[in-house]
């Protein structure tokens, strides 16, 4: 051991057994924690592409879509995002963000390193844009492509998305949607809403760790991005002729080449993240043995229990109840209540955490997520019991046992 580096850089990781009941990362599934263990193969060792086959027809019905190119983009849900909008707008071209949170200004700043001409459709954050207001501004800007998130966890609000598509496609534009925090707790129905490219993470509501970002991409969109196809000169071949349209502007994220790797022409563009191929072929198995429809009605009852047990503890719930997540719950700090010191106690004393808030709703509320592994009746309820003790501790007088109560009523139905 180098004596000139700290003693505790020796010991193994040990963390604390903690409940994590915040807005994402959750506990990941033992089962994905068990098939990530596995033995790592060679990248076209051909049961590690037959894996990558078995992820892809795993990924289609989560997504909601018979997509051909339904994938993994190695990284985290944000590498999924990055890759769908560096692929699909190019230097220049007007962009519509619809914008109801954090990560829609997100989506804006991608836009703009990219070199686009963004356009915002904003909301205060606690509502979702209609649909009436979306036609207007895409008849008014005329985008290239249309951009959007389906649960923005900074408002915990949910945009209602059919008739998206449509609208865009009549327009001509392209559309994309990030489902990062609904994927597998919300319905994902990329085929019904028409959109083009919906990507994902696995670390929310599908019960995995970050660190992979699953993609579907429309036959209309690829044939756009395969219209930027660049291969780099040290992996190029005869048989993948470069396009005549502009270069997209990263490597790595560049879907042109992924599709290529992820297709039976396996294209060397990069290594894949074997460990986390694993970890996302077992979410969605996971997923799928449940059932996706039984899996959304534990989410919402989940949510439906978080916001009964809070309302009956006196406490108030942030946003419009007609278009919240199921998964995750914003919830106003109690004048006078500091809301630091509720979430540290919360973490020391019961081992759980919940959430803070950034810009506008930063220091003002806490968010509470029952996602994936932790979408438990048992889970939700221990939160919100321990949520009381803290909040008695700070000098919150509520209900005494009201909270878990109510919810043990709402999650029954």
């Amino acid at each position: 051991m180098p004596s000139d580096l700290p003693a505790n850089l020796f010991g193994e990781i040990d963390p604390p057994q903690r409940l994590l009941m915040g807005p994402g990362p959750v506990n990941a599934h033992p089962r994905v924690l068990r098939a990530m263990s596995a033995d790592m193969l060679g990248q076209f060792d051909p049961e590690m592409t037959g894996y990558m086959e078995q992820v892809m027809a795993l990924c289609r019905p989560i997504f909601g879509t018979d997509n051909r190119w339904t994938m993994l983009v190695d990284g985290t849900a944000r590498a999924g995002i990055e890759a769908a909008l560096v692929s699909l707008v190019q230097p220049g071209d007007r962009m519509l963000v619809i914008d109801f949170g954090r990560f829609g200004l997100l989506l804006r700043e991608i836009g703009e390193r990219i070199g686009a001409d963004v356009h915002m459709l904003s909301v205060p954050w606690g509502e979702t844009v209609p649909l009436d207001q979306i036609a207007d501004a895409i008849e008014r800007i005329g985008p290239k492509v249309v951009a959007c998130v389906h649960g923005d966890t900074s408002t915990t609000m949910a945009q209602p998305l059919d008739g998206l598509g449509e609208l865009c496609r009549a327009a001509g534009a392209l559309s994309y949607v990030d489902a990062t925090a609904t994927i597998g707790g919300m319905e994902i129905a990329a085929d019904r809403w028409g959109v083009d490219v919906v990507t994902g993470g696995l670390q929310k509501c599908l019960g995995g760790p970050s660190g992979s970002s699953p993609i579907t991409i429309s036959d209309r969109a690829a044939e756009h991005i395969f219209a930027r196809r660049h291969v780099e000169q040290g992996i190029a071949r005869p048989d993948l002729a470069d396009a005549s349209g502009p270069r997209i502007a990263s490597n790595y994220f560049d879907l042109a080449m992924v599709m290529d790797y992820w297709s039976d022409k396996r294209l060397n563009h990069h290594t894949e993240a074997t460990t986390m191929l694993y970890g996302a072929r077992e979410c969605a198995r996971v997923v799928l043995t449940e059932g996706l429809e039984a899996r959304y009605a534990r989410h919402a009852a989940a949510g439906r229990a978080v916001v009964a047990g809070t309302r009956a503890m006196g406490l108030t719930v942030f946003g419009d109840d007609a278009c919240r997540m199921t998964n995750v719950t914003a919830i106003h700090i109690p004048s006078g209540v500091d809301g630091e010191a509720i979430r540290r106690r919360m973490r020391e004393d019961f081992e759980i955490e919940i959430g803070t808030a950034f810009g506008p709703l930063a220091g003002k509320v806490w968010r509470i997520g029952a996602m994936g592994y932790n979408a438990m009746k048992h889970k939700v309820l221990i939160t919100l019991g321990a949520l009381e003790a803290c909040l008695w501790a700070e000098g919150f007088a509520c209900p005494p046992g009201a909270g878990v109560e109510a919810a043990l009523k709402a999650w029954n139905g």
